[in-house]
């Protein structure tokens, strides 16, 4: 198989037209081109308006060893054991090792390990487990995704906080309500084989081959609910509406789980803990420290969202194009940087940025508000809208293990107090954020965050050394994306949930200070986002399979 790179093209073709193109490159007759698939698709608008969609193919040829003598070699490579094709882009295809979980057999453990969530971590280390024999008991404080859903829409529309269904707790973890990005900077052998079991789900298969692959809210939850449909499939038992209040500890090791559900609290014998609760189970984190598990301090961000038309965007980053291949380009996003920023000495930079989005309410706790982004698949909303964050470390909220939860609920109920004690969000104007006077309304942009904003002076809410580094980052990616400080342009505040505040120690995968605990995924500390959540309950599951053999 041959691999073809760096294919660049006005639009998006078909596999039809693919193969032509493959055919032209390699001066064969198209019919010699037996299989096409498509391995990489980026778009390069570097050099606006002129803009590329860059294909990467791989291709299976008829006769192919004929084929390939006839294809002219780099000079000096004929009489060695590698080809190296003088043709540009053109070389041989060697796929990469494929992920197997390492199954225990028919190994049947005699105690069903616990999951506790239904984030990616949690999701796909008990799928990893079901399917090589070993059932587990999964609990989800949060409700199934449709019933959660509704719950979600209720909040948007002023209805009242359920504290445990809601954009952070429920089926599928804090991202069902997210753009559903599967971007990540690990490189792992398990995420072709996290995007390949997601496609198997019902993702869109283009996943597999995007350079910026996404989902989206509305195709992300039929995924989960095919996943949950394979668990109980497979003998798992999830219950939804439990949540973990209590561990038992034995000699050192975990001997079973308190829940609560219903309003019932029960107990259940338990010698395996996948924890992967997610980074708003602060009610978990603060039990897990009184029993004796090692919890750390960790940095993470926080902000504002800001939204601005997604034409203005497109037409930063694609130039002319944005409306001359209007219908062939995809809504164009950004990812900025700005180390130590102006005079504030800090690095602001943003993050999840949601193409034809919205802002949502992310709230878990009664007297909070809590922004985050989501899209659906399509991204066909008005308004762009990204995470405009700052770091904060140990030395900006202190070194005690929970100093960083401290911090995120005082800036989150100082945000539910400036948005009138409703839900609202504070929200201000880009324009008067520089100019750090009060806003009094909405200029070219209807905010898109629900149940409603109210405009105000986000110096008065926000720490001053935030407001400092938002200050000189909206000055600095200006100057690299048209229009980024526009007057118009909405802050919204106040973002605080973008990593998680602490870190349950660990060591291969079993926690420090209680054996038989497994902590795993962004809540943890260990991931950020979708796909190296997934990895690392992968990695926990392989873990606690080797256990549970060792032990038997």
């Amino acid at each position: 198989m041959l691999k073809l790179t760096d294919i660049r093209l006005t639009g998006q073709c078909d596999i039809s037209g693919l193969r032509q193109v493959a055919a032209g490159i390699l001066g064969i007759p198209e019919a010699s081109v037996k299989d096409l698939r498509i391995h990489k698709l980026s778009v390069d608008a570097r050099r606006k308006p002129d803009v590329r969609f860059v294909y990467a193919l791989l291709v299976r040829l008829e006769n192919e060893n004929g084929v390939l003598d006839r294809l002219p070699l780099k000079p000096g490579q004929e009489n060695t054991g590698g080809k190296t094709f003088s043709l540009p882009g053109v070389s041989l295809y060697n796929p990469p090792e494929r992920y197997v979980f390492p199954s225990p057999g028919s190994l049947r453990h005699a105690k069903p390990p616990i999951v506790v969530g239904t984030g990616p971590a949690g999701l796909f280390a008990a799928l990893c487990l079901a399917e090589s024999g070993v059932k587990c008991v999964i609990l989800e404080r949060g409700q199934p995704v449709a019933r959660r859903t509704a719950d979600v829409e209720r909040f948007l529309h002023g209805g009242k906080l359920d504290p445990s269904s809601n954009i952070q707790f429920g089926e599928g973890g804090a991202g069902t309500f997210s753009d559903g990005k599967l971007t990540t900077g690990i490189s792992d052998k398990r995420v072709r084989y996290v995007l390949e079991r997601l496609v198997g789900f019902g993702a869109p298969e283009e996943i597999l081959y995007m350079a910026k692959p996404h989902i989206g809210t509305d195709r992300l939850r039929v995924v989960v609910t095919a996943i949950r449909e394979r668990l109980l499939e497979l003998g798992c038992d999830i219950r939804f509406g439990h949540t973990m209040t209590d561990i038992s500890i034995s000699g050192g090791r975990l001997s079973g789980v308190t829940v609560r559900g219903d309003g019932i609290p029960y107990d259940v014998a338990a010698d395996t803990l996948v924890l992967a609760p997610g980074n708003s189970a602060r009610d978990a984190f603060g039990m897990l420290l009184r029993r004796g598990l090692r919890l750390s301090p960790k940095s993470f961000s926080v902000g504002v969202r800001i939204e601005h038309l997604q034409c203005d965007i497109d037409f930063a980053q694609y130039g002319t194009a944005a409306a001359s291949l209007a219908d062939k380009l995809p809504a164009s996003d950004y990812k900025l940087v700005a180390h130590s920023p102006g005079q504030c000495d800090r690095t602001a930079y943003t993050f999840c940025v949601c193409p034809g989005g919205q802002v949502v309410p992310s709230s878990s706790e009664v007297g909070g508000v809590v922004t985050n982004g989501m899209s659906y698949y399509a991204r066909s909303g008005d308004n762009c809208n990204g995470a405009l964050l700052v770091p904060v470390t140990p030395d900006d909220f202190g070194n005690g293990p929970l100093d960083g939860i401290k911090f995120q609920r005082k800036l989150e109920q100082a945000a539910f107090e400036a948005g009138g004690g409703n839900y609202h969000a504070p929200a201000q104007l880009a324009g008067d954020f520089i100019e750090k006077r009060a806003s009094t309304g909405r200029a070219k942009i209807t905010p898109t965050y629900l149940p409603g904003v109210r405009y105000c002076n986000l110096w008065e809410v926000l720490p001053e050394f935030i407001c400092q580094a938002l200050y000189a980052a909206l000055i600095d990616f200006s100057g690299r994306v048209a229009g980024f400080a526009d007057p118009g342009a909405v802050l919204t505040a106040v973002e605080t949930r973008s990593s998680s505040p602490v870190r349950i120690e660990r060591e291969n995968f079993g926690a420090v200070g209680v054996r038989g605990v497994f902590p795993c995924g962004e809540g943890s500390g260990y991931a950020g986002g979708i796909m190296s959540s997934a990895v690392d309950g992968i990695k926990c599951a392989e873990q606690i399979a080797d256990t549970i053999c060792s032990a038997e």
